[in-house]
């Protein structure tokens, strides 16, 4: 896709606009706080698919078998590799991209002795909502549901939790209402837990030009474009959130494929409407997003990271520090790192995994 049009010059003006006021508003678009909550459960099962092994040498996609098991109101399709007895690690994606995010990462931390467990999202991959007449809900709560019920049909207990974009959001859930479950967590961009009344609140103008595609969204117009454009759209986010960051058309392609699920749209619209108070969530997740809203701490032990070429919209890291109340580090990683981290830095994100386990 030809990026010589506008938006290239919004990606390289957006840095000389976005200034410290301005990361501090987007920041506090993010506001919210958690106490603890009873996990869901639901019944052991049985996951469909290739069992757990070592991950495929000779730079085969790893991710070629993947399984699906009925957990909650979805079938999940996700990667599991490494050792079966190993401690378990799950990694979660965001938007637009999907499980091939980790594909450097999973067999590296496989090969240190993890069992490694990506799930694809909601809308994403051979994920499925199995009720046609279930509403296609892209709140926060929802995801981080979703991760609960996943977590105990595979009966793990606890689990090394990282992510990005809305990957790191679901594990910033997991981490504030089921600290239990949680045995330490990477955070890409840090604390991303949000509210609908912070999602309503005006930002500078240079932030709010970051976020332009969330008022695309917000219209009917967007939702057709996106529908009509989906892989060219997310081809767009891909290229102005990492800016510097050279993939191919076969490593965007890959991912790609995960859009053409038949929710995905409809997720993806959802999630960022309600943001914004546009749209509804569903009730039996209100309890949750009002203890969401009210900003807690974080007191699983923690590492944070940023790259330093994120042309997405991200809250400064002294804006959140305070929110980890653990064990907690940041880690900006240099080299023109973009949005995508896991992807784009897989070494630097597998080391933070492991020393998030250690700490």
């Amino acid at each position: 896709m030809n990026l010589t049009n506008p938006f290239d010059k919004i990606d390289q003006r957006r840095r000389q606009l976005l200034g410290a006021s301005a990361a501090a508003a987007v920041a506090a678009t993010f506001g919210a706080t958690l106490g603890t909550a009873e996990p869901a459960r639901a019944a052991p099962a049985t996951p469909t698919g290739t069992p757990a092994g070592k991950p495929v040498a000779g730079g085969a996609d790893p991710f070629a078998s993947l399984k699906r098991i009925d957990a909650g109101p979805l079938t999940v399709g996700y990667a599991d590799i490494g050792p079966a007895d190993g401690k378990p690690v799950l990694l979660f994606h965001g938007w637009p991209y999907d499980i091939h995010a980790y594909a450097e990462v999973a067999p590296k931390l496989a090969a240190a002795g993890y069992r490694v467990i990506v799930p694809h999202l909601r809308g994403y991959g051979t994920t499925r909502l199995r009720d046609a007449n279930a509403m296609r809900n892209g709140e926060q709560a929802a995801l981080a549901v979703d991760a609960i019920a996943f977590m105990d049909v595979l009966n793990i207990r606890q689990a090394v939790v990282a992510g990005f974009d809305w990957g790191a959001r679901t594990v910033n859930i997991l981490a504030a209402l089921w600290p239990e479950r949680c045995r330490a967590m990477v955070s890409v961009s840090g604390y991303l837990i949000g509210s609908q009344a912070a999602g309503k609140a005006p930002l500078p103008p240079a932030a709010e030009l970051q976020w332009w595609y969330q008022f695309y969204f917000a219209t009917e117009r967007g939702r057709a474009g996106y529908g009509a454009n989906t892989h060219e759209f997310s081809k767009l986010i891909w290229r102005l959130a990492s800016p510097k960051w050279g993939f191919d058309d076969a490593t965007f392609d890959r991912s790609a494929a995960s859009f053409d699920n038949p929710d995905h749209v409809d997720i993806v619209i959802h999630n960022y409407r309600w943001r914004l108070g546009l749209a509804e969530g569903e009730a039996q997740f209100d309890e949750l997003e009002k203890r969401l809203a009210q900003a807690p701490a974080i007191g699983v032990p923690t590492i944070t990271m940023e790259g330093d070429a994120n042309g997405a919209p991200h809250p400064e890291p002294a804006a959140y520090a305070k929110k980890f109340t653990g064990k907690y580090a940041h880690r900006l990683v240099t080299g023109g790192i973009g949005h995508n981290l896991p992807q784009e830095a897989p070494d630097d994100f597998v080391r933070a995994v492991i020393d998030a386990d250690k700490m």
